[in-house]
């Protein structure tokens, strides 16, 4: 898990890295406007690492029916994260902000797309825990694929929090 958060690491730094320099020599960059809804999303991503923190921390405290209850808000949060960056992308369509609109907008969207795809692997990994609850309820030795999507997960916020700085600053 740690090779796997180093090469993401490694992969935003160069985007943002990219991003700077280009910024800085840039004569036709034009600020893109973050839509609202941007602020809307971090919220229900903090919320999503919480309530799949309390569903592992139910699951250890012996508390399987939590533990389920747990990971189906985390991914229905996910879900709607995913569902309100789609909204953020139709809102800046409709503002006539598109990929190719300028190297602002270039890169809010590669941001956003690439830590879309990234949040979309954590899912999957949330959907095995769903289908897998009753069995891992029952056999302690599998607790680890709980332990490795929370960071995996945890690590996913953390990341969209870098991200929405990054963009606030007039990106």
């Amino acid at each position: 898990m740690l090779m796997g958060l180093a090469a993401i690491v490694m992969l935003f730094a160069a985007f943002t890295s990219a991003m700077v320099v280009r910024r800085g020599v840039s004569s036709d960059w034009v600020s893109t406007p973050l839509p609202r809804i941007l602020y809307l999303n971090t919220l229900i991503l903090l919320a999503s690492s919480l309530t799949l923190e309390l569903s592992r921390r139910s699951l250890r405290a012996g508390r399987g029916d939590r533990f389920s209850g747990g990971l189906y808000a985390t991914l229905g949060l996910g879900l709607a994260f995913v569902a309100g960056q789609l909204t953020a992308w139709r809102e800046l369509a409709t503002r006539g902000v598109y990929l190719a609109s300028n190297p602002s907008s270039s890169f809010f969207y590669l941001l956003t797309a690439t830590h879309g795809v990234h949040l979309l692997g954590g899912m999957a990994a949330l959907f095995y825990l769903v289908f897998s609850a009753g069995r891992i309820v029952l056999e302690p030795k599998t607790l680890a694929v709980v332990e490795v999507t929370a960071i995996y997960w945890h690590f996913m916020d953390g990341l969209w929090i870098y991200l929405l700085l990054l963009l606030m600053t007039r990106l």
